[in-house]
């Protein structure tokens, strides 16, 4: 993965989002399949939408990881220390 940014929020979202579109065209693709009783062009188009989230999967992953460590509040210094 590349460098990760200040604020991994924008990425975060961005590859989140990518993953709703391909949902929604795998399902459309599957609709489609069923009205026409099998292709292979649909099944082949399918799993092209299915590899973006096995694709995004890893950076999601990493991004929510990078996300929640950032949101951990840092340990209160007491200042009679």
């Amino acid at each position: 993965m590349a460098e990760r940014p200040e604020n991994p929020t924008p990425a975060l979202l961005n590859h989140l989002n990518q993953n709703i579109n391909a949902l929604g065209a795998a399902i459309e693709e599957i609709g489609i399949w069923i009205d026409q009783r099998g292709s292979s062009d649909t099944s082949d188009r399918i799993n092209e939408h299915l590899e973006v989230l096995s694709n995004n999967s890893d950076a999601i992953a990493e991004l929510l990881v990078d996300l929640i460590a950032r949101g951990k509040p840092e340990e209160e210094i007491d200042p009679e220390d």
